[in-house]
């Protein structure tokens, strides 16, 4: 039943890759979490701005751009109300099978949690001077960050969305399932 879905993220994805389709759409209504044991990537850009639901209501995130990423293990989970209960929606990648690659990840985040290592940090630049990360800047008069390198370990954060160019997802894993356990 799933895998109708999964090919067509992953056309999505492509097609958002190759610039064809905007990344830009309405967030479902419902955060989910994300854990890695470790992340290190080339380039981090962030600034503030607002995701907005199908009903229109807003959600403060902190847009999260990263260059190319690599982690050790990945978790995501997002509760699902159903007919039948609450759903666990968990997809789960890397550790044994191998590390789970991403380039141009944009993570829009409430929140991250991880003991953090920052290169060439530049704190208070101006959002759309932003130029660590091809594409992600923000508007012009507003806080924004970047960095050289980061390296995050004990990653947790609650995000809104997250698109990628390019996921390469070794030993993925997909379950649904009634009252199942999240990532944290």
């Amino acid at each position: 039943m799933a895998l109708p879905a999964v090919l067509a993220v992953g056309v999505m994805a492509s097609v958002m890759a190759e610039g064809a389709l905007a990344a830009s759409f309405a967030v479902s209504g419902t955060s989910f979490q994300v854990s890695s044991g470790k992340l290190t990537s080339q380039g981090l850009s962030s600034y503030v701005q607002t995701d907005r639901d199908i009903d229109g209501k807003g959600h403060p995130v902190a847009l999260l751009g990263i260059g190319d990423a690599t982690l050790s293990d990945i978790c995501q989970a997002a509760e699902v109300k159903t007919p039948v209960g609450t759903v666990v929606f968990k997809l789960t990648a890397g550790g044994d099978a191998g590390n789970v690659t991403a380039s141009n990840l944009i993570i829009d985040g409430e929140d991250l949690v991880g003991d953090a290592r920052f290169g060439t940090a530049q704190i208070g630049r101006d959002a759309s001077t932003l130029d660590e990360v091809p594409g992600v800047q923000g508007e012009k008069g507003k806080f924004g960050l970047q960095a050289g390198d980061i390296t995050v370990s004990g990653v947790k954060s609650h995000a809104w969305s997250a698109t990628g160019g390019n996921f390469r997802l070794k030993g993925m894993r997909l379950d649904v399932s009634l009252d199942g356990k999240k990532c944290f």
